[in-house]
């Protein structure tokens, strides 16, 4: 859940095709300074590392990171920002009570 109070623009989620080792690069990515201070992506793909991939700034005015994954993959994440504040893409199809979820 979002901190009250905390407005975000649409965040994206981009994948791309499976490569000849069936793998699937996942870049996350969100407005610079929404929310503002550190965010990182946290999920079972890095075992809830906050450390592990920190969004970083963009010269197109955006912070990313990206994973690589087997292919045909589900994705278990949230994203943790400056302190302590956990939130889930907005856009995700996917939800549960653990948070949100991609299918590859």
């Amino acid at each position: 859940m979002v901190q009250a109070g905390l407005e975000r623009r649409k965040p994206l989620i981009k994948t791309t095709r499976p490569d000849r080792n069936d793998v699937v690069r996942v870049t996350f990515v969100l407005p610079e300074d929404e929310p503002p201070g550190a965010v990182s992506v946290v999920g079972d793909f890095n075992d809830w590392n906050p450390f592990a991939h920190p969004l970083r700034r963009r010269a197109n005015g955006t912070r990313s990171t990206a994973v690589s994954v087997p292919a045909s993959s589900t994705l278990r994440f949230r994203y943790l920002a400056e302190g302590g504040v956990w939130f889930d893409d907005e856009t995700a199809e996917s939800r549960d009570s653990l948070g949100v979820f991609i299918t590859l």
